[in-house]
């Protein structure tokens, strides 16, 4: 770990701060700071981040790459899986990529030890993943096996050509069989590790919310995102007045380490290279089911 006291007289990017005051490339500390690597007075931060005489700057580490990341045998679910790609059903708790102090126990470290073949156009950081969930947010998750599978794929998730639903339990009992919530998304303004609806460097971001159950207190809702940003349906949802059950980060009761009611249970589209038609449904995880059983006693009762 290296710290540095910044000693300048004006306010300039804290990646052309470094790129003048240490060894490293400007990109290559752009990389740095997107793994979250390099804190401003022990904040993770962005690379156009301003710093001014008198902050702390601290490389926690070093790059982290492919070739460093250690292989782990770590049990997957895998769903599906052929020459060009597989679905994984991550589970709660399981952190997609290295990056932000996690360097270990990753779904990519599980896949580094599966196997061999995974695409490689992508952050070294990142081999096969084309695109994420949270770490608390369990359900289907594509993988790219080659980089012609990784690029089509990534080419579809833009165009919207990839169907996917969550199911989440919320706090509070929905009046509304359908709401569709329309609010931009971006950094919150006080805690930069949390998003927030916001007009300020906010992206459109769109949200599809269905009923499927309400119980006393709470109500089961199906999500279809029309955009995807990140945190999306757990911000989106605790904007409007209800959030996501469990939810460490914007709900305001006390949590248990199972985190967020949230569950990427569907997917659907064609296989980009074999043109096959790919759909898989996704079990809730037993915490979250077993939760849902004991509501319906409590209904029962």
């Amino acid at each position: 770990m290296q710290t540095i006291k910044v000693k300048t007289l004006d306010s300039e990017r804290i990646d052309k701060y470094l790129s003048e005051n240490t060894n490293y490339t400007r990109s290559t500390i752009s990389k740095m700071i997107d793994q979250g690597l390099i804190l401003l007075n022990d904040k993770v931060v962005k690379a156009s981040s301003k710093i001014k005489d008198g902050d702390t700057i601290t490389i926690v580490k070093d790059l982290v790459n492919a070739s460093s990341l250690n292989p782990e045998n770590i049990k997957l679910d895998i769903v599906y899986e052929n020459e060009n790609l597989m679905i994984i059903n991550k589970e709660s708790g399981m952190v997609v990529h290295p990056g932000n102090g996690n360097y270990e126990h990753t779904l990519v470290n599980a896949l580094l030890y599966y196997t061999n073949n995974l695409s490689n156009n992508n952050d070294l950081t990142r081999p096969g993943i084309v695109h994420r969930i949270d770490k608390d947010t369990s359900g289907l998750l594509v993988v790219a096996k080659n980089n012609k599978a990784h690029e089509l794929l990534s080419q579809m998730f833009s165009k919207k050509q990839i169907k996917r639903k969550y199911i989440a339990l919320i706090k509070g009992v929905l009046p509304n069989n359908h709401i569709s919530i329309d609010a931009p998304i971006g950094r919150d303004k006080v805690d930069r590790k949390k998003m927030a609806v916001t007009d300020k460097n906010g992206k459109n971001a769109i949200t599809n919310v269905n009923v499927l159950k309400r119980y006393k207190n709470y109500t089961l809702v199906e999500c279809v995102l029309q955009t995807g940003r990140t945190h999306q349906i757990r911000v989106h949802l605790a904007y409007i007045g209800y959030p996501i059950y469990n939810d460490p980060v914007y709900q305001k009761k006390k949590t248990t380490s199972f985190g967020q009611f949230l569950h990427s249970y569907e997917i659907e589209f064609e296989e980009p290279i074999k043109k096959e038609h790919l759909h898989f449904v996704a079990p809730l995880p037993k915490e979250f089911q077993d939760f849902l059983d004991n509501l319906e006693k409590e209904e029962e009762n």
